[in-house]
Protein backbone atom coordinates (compact mmCIF):
# COMPACT_ATOMS: atom_id res chain seq x y z
CA UNK A 1 0.00 0.00 0.00
CA UNK A 2 2.75 2.60 1.10
CA UNK A 3 5.70 1.90 -1.54
CA UNK A 4 7.95 4.04 0.16
CA UNK A 5 7.89 1.77 3.12
CA UNK A 6 10.11 -1.68 3.30
CA UNK A 7 8.12 -4.58 4.47
CA UNK A 8 9.17 -7.76 5.73
CA UNK A 9 8.09 -10.52 4.00
CA UNK A 10 6.71 -14.03 5.46
CA UNK A 11 6.20 -17.21 3.14
CA UNK A 12 3.15 -18.94 3.95
CA UNK A 13 1.25 -21.96 2.00
CA UNK A 14 -2.14 -19.66 2.47
CA UNK A 15 -1.95 -17.34 -0.35
CA UNK A 16 -5.90 -16.57 -1.26
CA UNK A 17 -5.29 -13.22 0.24
CA UNK A 18 -3.07 -10.24 0.16
CA UNK A 19 -2.19 -9.56 3.87
CA UNK A 20 -0.02 -6.66 5.73
CA UNK A 21 0.54 -6.29 8.89
CA UNK A 22 1.16 -2.59 10.54
CA UNK A 23 3.00 -3.64 13.77
CA UNK A 24 4.98 -2.27 16.92
CA UNK A 25 8.15 -4.30 17.68
CA UNK A 26 7.42 -3.81 21.34
CA UNK A 27 3.26 -4.78 21.23
CA UNK A 28 2.71 -7.70 22.88
CA UNK A 29 -0.19 -8.07 21.16
CA UNK A 30 0.94 -7.41 17.76
CA UNK A 31 3.51 -10.20 18.36
CA UNK A 32 0.63 -12.31 18.83
CA UNK A 33 -1.25 -11.45 16.16
CA UNK A 34 2.11 -12.69 13.84
CA UNK A 35 2.58 -15.81 15.43
CA UNK A 36 -1.02 -16.58 14.88
CA UNK A 37 -0.33 -15.82 11.36
CA UNK A 38 2.93 -17.81 11.55
CA UNK A 39 1.06 -20.42 13.08
CA UNK A 40 -1.72 -20.93 10.34
CA UNK A 41 1.14 -20.52 7.81
CA UNK A 42 -0.98 -17.65 6.14
CA UNK A 43 1.40 -15.51 4.03
CA UNK A 44 1.95 -12.02 5.06
CA UNK A 45 3.71 -8.81 4.91
CA UNK A 46 4.60 -6.57 7.69
CA UNK A 47 6.35 -3.58 9.30
CA UNK A 48 7.25 -2.23 11.86
CA UNK A 49 5.39 1.27 12.43
CA UNK A 50 7.43 2.19 15.90
CA UNK A 51 10.73 1.54 13.82
CA UNK A 52 9.97 4.33 11.37
CA UNK A 53 11.15 8.37 11.50
CA UNK A 54 8.37 10.08 13.66
CA UNK A 55 7.59 11.98 10.08
CA UNK A 56 6.93 8.98 8.17
CA UNK A 57 5.08 6.84 11.37
CA UNK A 58 2.59 9.78 11.13
CA UNK A 59 1.97 9.74 7.75
CA UNK A 60 1.41 6.04 8.14
CA UNK A 61 -1.16 6.41 10.85
CA UNK A 62 -2.50 9.79 9.19
CA UNK A 63 -3.34 7.65 5.56
CA UNK A 64 -4.37 4.65 8.00
CA UNK A 65 -7.09 6.32 9.34
CA UNK A 66 -8.15 8.11 6.40
CA UNK A 67 -8.43 5.59 3.61
CA UNK A 68 -10.23 2.81 6.61
CA UNK A 69 -12.09 5.32 8.16
CA UNK A 70 -10.96 3.50 12.10
CA UNK A 71 -8.59 4.69 14.84
CA UNK A 72 -5.18 3.32 14.14
CA UNK A 73 -4.10 0.95 16.72
CA UNK A 74 -1.73 -2.02 16.56
CA UNK A 75 -1.89 -4.34 15.07
CA UNK A 76 -3.57 -2.68 12.01
CA UNK A 77 -4.26 -5.57 9.42
CA UNK A 78 -5.16 -4.57 6.09
CA UNK A 79 -6.41 -7.52 3.81
CA UNK A 80 -7.26 -7.55 -0.03
CA UNK A 81 -6.57 -3.34 0.38
CA UNK A 82 -10.32 -2.95 1.56
CA UNK A 83 -10.63 -5.10 5.15
CA UNK A 84 -8.84 -4.44 8.39
CA UNK A 85 -8.92 -6.20 11.37
CA UNK A 86 -7.30 -3.62 14.19
CA UNK A 87 -5.67 -5.25 17.72
CA UNK A 88 -5.33 -8.80 18.12
CA UNK A 89 -8.81 -10.20 19.26
CA UNK A 90 -8.34 -14.00 18.29
CA UNK A 91 -11.73 -14.85 17.72
CA UNK A 92 -11.99 -12.11 15.18
CA UNK A 93 -8.67 -13.36 13.61
CA UNK A 94 -10.12 -16.54 13.45
CA UNK A 95 -13.45 -15.51 11.87
CA UNK A 96 -11.35 -13.74 9.24
CA UNK A 97 -8.84 -15.84 8.20
CA UNK A 98 -11.67 -18.93 8.51
CA UNK A 99 -9.20 -21.00 10.50
CA UNK A 100 -10.34 -23.08 14.26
Amino acid sequence: MFDYLEYTHEEGTVHDRNVTVYALSTCGFCRRGLQFLRDHSIDFSFVYVDDLPIEVKTKVKKELHSQYKKDVSFPFVVIDDQDTLVGFIEPDWKQTFKVG
